[in-house]
């Protein structure tokens, strides 16, 4: 093993799909260890603003939930070498109170919609014998809260078919595993971060005191993919500063 090339992901093809706050983000770390990036998204502006931090990369739109113009997608683009998803969607609402039409636009963005990304590029990594996935997951994997329960429960599926995935393509050489975020301070967080106790609540809830930013979800993606973690598969990575750690806390006056 060279220790100081462990990390890089010189010559390797990237496809991150879900571009936007985090994703970006991943793009950009992406690149920065050597990778060749695809940026994938439904929205094409958004792809194409992700593509401005991964030179050499290309931009393509692509609706995750469309499984012909997945395959497409994943027939243009060959050999993919790193796959990291991380589109997904929350209604928040007491489960009492969800409509049809909104549980089944979460679970199948972030359930279906995982599903269908790994079936379209996984068989090329099977055929190549090499290929890591990295699924963005949540805390609500394994913890929830009132208004959180449909979401939490997509985030807990994508989780086990991380691992279900992880048992059946680890004979082919190809990996999957998930991060978890904790609390990110994104434009989709931004609602949440205005109401002042809210905002508080949810800081002192981790160890560390404070949300994260985007760009702390990077290097856990990028060790994901990266030679560095190759006897890793079917994993979790709780990246939500201590977060799922604690259960409460309370300092004593004085």
């Amino acid at each position: 093993m060279d220790y100081a090339q462990m990390f890089r992901l010189d010559g390797r093809h990237a496809a991150v799909l879900g571009c936007g706050g985090i994703g970006a983000e991943i793009v950009a770390g992406l690149a920065a260890q050597g990778a060749r990036v695809s940026c994938l998204d439904q929205d094409p502006g958004v792809a194409r603003a992700a593509l401005e931090r991964a030179p050499g990369g290309a931009a393509y739109p692509v609706d995750v939930l469309d499984t012909d113009a997945l395959a497409r997608c994943a027939a243009q683009l060959g050999d993919v070498d790193v796959l990291v998803l991380t589109a997904a969607m929350n209604v928040r609402k007491r489960l009492l109170d969800y409509t049809a039409e909104e549980f089944d636009r979460v679970v199948d963005l972030n359930l279906r919609g995982t599903f269908q990304a790994v079936r379209a590029f996984a068989p090329g990594m099977v055929e190549r014998g090499r290929g890591s996935v990295v699924a963005l997951t949540s805390i609500r994997a394994v913890t929830v809260e009132p208004g959180q329960g449909v979401y939490a429960a997509t985030k807990a599926g994508v989780t086990q078919l991380v691992r279900t995935w992880a048992a059946e393509l680890g004979p082919a050489g190809v990996r999957i595993n998930a991060v978890a975020p904790g609390v990110v301070a994104t434009p989709l967080t931004q609602q949440i971060r205005d109401d002042a106790d809210w905002d508080r609540a949810y800081a002192e809830k981790s160890a560390l005191g404070r949300w994260a930013r985007p760009e702390e979800m990077v290097g856990a993606v990028a060790w994901l993919a990266s030679d560095a973690a190759s006897f890793v598969t079917g994993s979790q990575v709780m990246v939500d500063g201590g977060w799922t750690a604690i259960d409460g806390r309370f300092t004593p006056p004085g």
